[in-house]
């Protein structure tokens, strides 16, 4: 036998490949008893529960990512002298990030009032959001490096622009582990797949363990987005399955024997063994039929308009409770409005606030919100300038809102500002390093020192950047 074939035809490829399809993408016994992964906190499996450098306020992530960049100066950041100057020349120079020729001072076309007992300004486009503004904690000075939707995005996910380095997903799974051994502990719902694609979510030179694992993407319903490849297509009893899995499994250990550690194959195998388990695990938690029709109508599954976003945040919300670490719930691609800025804001705002505030509701009815860190927000804003004749808005990496709930942050706060326009963060300024930097301190962990040694240095995903925003954390 050659240690790189199977009876001569069949080389160890072929085999993990075709028995993958045959039952199921199955793989050999767990490496790592459930019973020992549990009790060892160091994590010597790659998913075991880890120990953080100090005590926790968050244990798991839920982001609601706007894909195409939400207005901020119509959402969440008031700009009353924006609107009283409407028509007239920006007074100070632009900054050179805009992709088209762009305008005047461009209003906002919808109306502000103040919430809740911090008096949190939001837009009339978030009537159901604005409800919760006392648990909001509002961030109105974040700024980025790329005015490009494909590096800001990256930016936003893996900590740079330029380079393909982990997500950040991958990065909390790295430092966490699971709480859920048969479920992924990194899961993103309905991605894009444009702007960085499966880069926004991949391990990179992490371990593979680490890797998202997408329902379905944005270009499908949500109803029809489901974990791939955990159905057994020929049908095979559990008592086959495990015979096969002997076989892979007395393969690999002879395969590794030869080749001593290799991270692709040991990933691979453990990536098959979580598949194996999930069949049991998953289409069960994947059924929203399950849910009361009150739960299933706030959050507005029965509504055209919020059924798609509805479904992921329930989704998230069941991910959430059964111990997956980092939950991404995409509405792609649809905040880019550089035209059509009034009938596309109210229509892209009414699919995703009702949902949105359900997520909220239901997170602190179950006891969840004050330990789940939540995220809203898009790759970067837009200027306060016109474009497409007073009815859209330019990409804005220098200044824009994004906001948090629950997870250890100051509910019923507004940090930070940028300029009476809008165009830059002037006060308190968070750029995407600092709130990398922030989540991972919500986490448990000192972002300098959760690395990963790479190519002879070691990665952070803050790269050698970032500072925890104090001010934000309860």
């Amino acid at each position: 036998m050659n240690g790189n074939r199977f009876l001569s035809v069949m080389t160890r490829r072929d085999m993990l490949r075709t028995s993958g399809a045959g039952f199921g993408s199955l793989a050999l016994a767990a490496l790592c008893q459930t019973d020992r992964c549990h009790a060892d906190t160091q994590g010597t499996a790659p998913l075991s529960p880890k120990a953080t450098h100090f005590a926790p306020k968050a244990k798991r992530v839920i982001i609601l990512f706007m894909h195409g960049g939400p207005s901020h100066m119509d959402t969440f950041d008031y700009k009353p002298q924006l609107t009283k100057d409407h028509g007239k020349p920006l007074p100070f120079d632009k900054p050179r990030v805009f992709s088209a020729q762009t305008g005047n001072l461009l209003g906002s076309p919808w109306k502000f009032r103040q919430h809740g007992e911090s008096g949190a300004w939001v837009s009339e486009l978030f009537p159901h959001v604005a409800a919760h503004a006392d648990d909001l904690c509002i961030i109105n000075s974040m700024f980025g490096s790329n005015s490009r939707h494909g590096g800001a995005l990256l930016e936003l996910h893996t900590g740079s622009d330029t380079f393909i380095r982990p997500s950040m997903g991958s990065w909390v799974t790295y430092g966490l582990g699971t709480e859920n051994n048969n479920l992924p502990g990194f899961i993103t719902i309905c991605p894009t797949l444009t702007h960085g694609g499966a880069n926004a979510y991949s391990s990179a030179f992490l371990p593979a363990d680490h890797q998202g694992t997408p329902l379905g993407n944005a270009s499908i319903p949500s109803d029809q987005a489901k974990i791939p490849f955990i159905q057994n297509s020929d049908g095979l009893p559990p008592d086959i399955q495990r015979l096969e899995l002997d076989l892979l499994g007395q393969m690999n250990r002879e395969r590794l024997q030869q080749t001593g550690p290799d991270p692709a194959l040991e990933g691979r195998i453990n990536s098959f063994e979580l598949a194996f388990r999930m069949q049991a695990a998953a289409p069960g938690l994947q059924d929203i039929s399950s849910e009361s029709k009150p739960v299933q109508d706030m959050y507005g599954i029965d509504d055209p308009a919020t059924r798609n976003f509805g479904i992921q945040c329930l989704m998230a919300r069941r991910f959430a409770e059964q111990g997956v670490r980092f939950v991404q719930a995409s509405h792609s691609y649809k905040w880019d409005q550089h035209s059509g800025l009034k009938s596309a804001m109210p229509r892209n705002a009414k699919e995703v606030d009702q949902p949105i505030a359900a997520l909220l509701t239901d997170l602190k009815a179950r006891g969840l919100l004050d330990e789940t860190l939540v995220l809203w927000g898009g790759e970067f804003g837009r200027t306060p300038v016109s474009q497409g004749g007073e009815d859209g808005r330019d990409h804005n990496p220098q200044g824009y809102t994004m906001w948090m709930a629950g997870g250890g942050v100051r509910g019923g706060l507004q940090y930070g500002a940028t300029d009476d326009y809008g165009y830059y963060a002037v006060h308190d300024k968070v750029h995407v390093h600092d709130l990398h930097a922030t989540m991972l301190h919500l986490l448990g962990f000192d972002h300098e020192r959760l690395t990963y040694r790479y190519a002879g240095r070691d990665f952070r995903l803050t790269d050698v950047h970032g500072d925890v925003v104090h001010d934000i954390i309860a």
